[in-house]
């Protein structure tokens, strides 16, 4: 029998011990799913409060557990914990993380330049125009879809995608401007 489906079925029947060992095997694990969806937007003490956070509703939720599937619910359980921990952050600003050194990501210095680089971005959409400042923040900071934004905001679909992809080209144009290659 998979190793995945005895630890599940440990932990469905409530094991203490089972717990600990899921957490030490996919907590590395449930970490890069947060950093993921988050996109660089949380420090590294809220990366681990949502991980824990993400094995304290695995235990809660044992009893949902499909033994086959530990690891993927793990993965569901992290990024439903990232997205509603998101909007809780006092500026969250986007990093594309498919554009980041995967060996360097956590270094010190990639991390102080995606600071710097979040604290520029953050100073410039504080700059933009209503609506497309609401338009951008929705979209990218909160993961609405144009049609939920448009219907928030009373305008056409249309609309709110044409004023996306200005302002994603200005924001571009901006920290260009500013030194950063992007």
């Amino acid at each position: 029998m998979d190793e995945n489906i005895r630890l599940a079925e440990r932990l469905i029947r409530k094991e203490e011990k089972a717990l600990e060992e899921t957490i030490d095997k996919f907590a590395k694990y449930a970490a890069a799913v947060i950093y993921h969806v988050s996109k660089g937007a949380m420090t590294k003490e809220d990366i681990e409060e949502v991980t824990m956070d993400t094995f304290i509703t695995l235990w809660n939720n044992a009893e949902k557990i499909q033994k086959d599937k530990l690891k993927g619910y793990i993965a569901c359980i992290a990024k439903t914990r990232a997205k509603n921990k998101l909007p809780t952050l006092k500026k969250a600003v986007m990093i594309d993380i498919d554009e980041l050194d995967p060996e360097d990501s956590f270094s010190i210095s990639a991390e102080t330049e995606k600071k710097e680089l979040c604290r520029e971005l953050t100073k410039i959409i504080d700059t933009i125009d209503e609506p497309d400042r609401e338009i951008i923040i929705r979209h990218y900071f909160y993961y609405q879809k144009i049609n939920s934004i448009a219907q928030a905001l009373g305008m056409r679909s249309e609309n709110v995608k044409v004023r996306l992809h200005r302002t994603r080209n200005k924001l571009k144009k901006l920290l260009t401007e500013r030194g950063y290659s992007l």
